[in-house]
């Protein structure tokens, strides 16, 4: 049996699908505050629901009880539940995880993190790296994620392609192996399967590294309309992250310093080592602005 924790989230949800797919046990911790449509689609999956909080210990040691192998993408960033925030989901909620999977006997750990902000001090980052120094004793895998598409290229972050406008952090010249959550939540499945990402910490992109303004390219040229562009100063994100006055807010005025200055790298050593295949940005881009 599996638990996956985050299952009604972007990434944990599509792994509680793929897993049960693949035929295996899993079950999924969900709060009595998730959206009941996400819950429902889990139900229908044929996984099994487990109620439970990272904030409450005493929930994750019934939800741990049977399982060996524990799939973590839970994260504060994208939430808008009450008592959420780095501190309390990030750092302290993801320790009692793993001292409830310790206690349980557990013995397979895998964590989505992310690719810190080289030279910035960042909470969230200072978070997962407690968690993931937490969890070194087990048989772990942790995947150190680049820039999710559905995030950072998405209307949300100002990415509007509905409306071919788009907002770029800095002059937009730095490449990033911008990842799709698919590929990192089949990463996660792969990593349970494959004996080769046992007690590895792998860097995790995407098949090719573009420029935001390489991206928008390839979305004018899918889409056929030119984009309006709009460059936040580097000099506005560094005031913005020296005047943050929460974690969170910090955490995000640093990634979008890191994002101006880019995230490469090859994962071609990756893709062939566990078989997967990467969607790309022009893919990505079909799937969104429905071109064929």
């Amino acid at each position: 049996m599996i638990l996956v924790v985050g299952a009604t989230g972007l990434v944990g949800s599509d792994v509680c699908r793929r897993l049960a797919k693949r035929g295996q046990q899993v079950r999924a911790l969900v709060r009595t505050t998730s959206d009941k449509n996400k819950v429902e689609a889990l139900r229908s999956a044929g996984i099994e629901l487990c109620l439970g909080d990272l904030k409450q210990p005493e929930s994750l040691a019934t939800a741990c009880r049977g399982i060996n192998a524990i799939v973590s993408t839970a994260s504060s960033t994208l939430s808008r539940a009450e008592g959420d925030s780095i501190e309390s989901v990030d750092d302290a909620g993801q320790l009692n995880l793993v001292a409830a999977a310790k206690a349980a006997k557990v013995h397979r750990f895998v964590f989505v993190s992310f690719r810190k902000p080289q030279g910035i001090s960042v909470p969230l980052a200072e978070a997962k790296m407690r968690i993931e120094n937490a969890i070194a004793g087990m048989n772990f895998t942790i995947i150190e994620a680049s820039f999710f598409m559905e995030v950072w290229l998405s209307p949300a972050l100002g990415f509007d392609y509905p409306n071919a406008a788009a907002r770029v952090y800095g002059p937009g010249t730095s490449p990033i192996s911008w990842i799709s959550s698919g590929d990192v939540a089949e990463m996660c499945a792969l990593a349970l399967e494959n004996p080769a990402a046992d007690r590895r910490t792998l860097a995790f992109g995407g098949p090719e590294a573009l420029t935001p303004l390489e991206v928008i390219a390839r979305f004018e040229k899918i889409g056929g309309k030119p984009f309006k562009v709009e460059h936040v100063p580097e000099e506005f994100l560094c005031a913005q992250f020296a005047e943050a006055t929460d974690s969170m807010q910090k955490s995000f005025a640093a990634l979008m310093l890191g994002y101006l200055n880019g995230d490469a790298m090859e994962m071609k050593p990756i893709q062939q080592e566990f078989g997967i295949k990467l969607k790309s940005v022009d893919a990505y881009a079909r799937e969104v602005l429905g071109a064929r």
